[in-house]
């Protein structure tokens, strides 16, 4: 069988790339520990009350230690419940201050959501019957848009939030 000159140095470069490729994801999956997560914890989609984190008086902003907080949340058509205030009016901002780990927990009562804070590096998708968890950093001081980023339906565009960092 004769090949090309070309027909050569591209399967070449698609073989040498395809070990690169598996290099890679080996490395990151055996070296690094990477992989996707296995033990979620679920909850029924239909009774999330039922659950400690999402009791009505659990949600919202929570300081566990100094500068350690949880953030309890519930999406569900169209909002994001981050609890009341004092004045039973719906919490649509959070604070935090600067430097402060916050560990964001949140479920759905119904369809598939998104929770963004953007300008951050948290995303996550929030699916009914689990609970989606993520810790970072708040290092940087600003107002952050918490927005829903897969498409849940007609109302879609007024899920949306506040996150605000501020210098203490």
């Amino acid at each position: 069988m004769n090949l090309h000159k070309y027909e050569k140095i591209w399967l070449t470069l698609g073989s040498a790339s395809l070990v690169l490729f598996l290099l890679i994801i080996g490395f990151a999956a055996f070296w690094k520990g990477t992989h996707p997560q296995s033990h979620i914890e679920t909850i029924d989609p239909q009774n999330v009350e039922a659950h400690e984190a999402f009791q009505p008086e659990n949600l919202g902003l929570t300081e566990v230690e100094d500068g350690k907080f949880i953030v309890n949340m519930v999406a569900s058509a169209f909002m994001y419940d981050f609890g009341k205030d004092a004045d039973g009016k719906q919490v649509e901002r959070i604070r935090v201050p600067k430097g402060s780990t916050v560990l964001y927990q949140i479920t759905s009562k119904d369809v598939v959501h998104g929770f963004q804070v953007a300008g951050t590096n948290v995303n996550m998708m929030v699916e009914p019957g689990h609970i989606s968890r993520y810790e970072t950093v708040m290092k940087n001081v600003g107002e952050f848009t918490v927005v829903c980023n897969e498409y849940c339906g007609i109302g879609h565009h007024l899920m949306y939030g506040t996150v605000e960092v501020y210098e203490e």
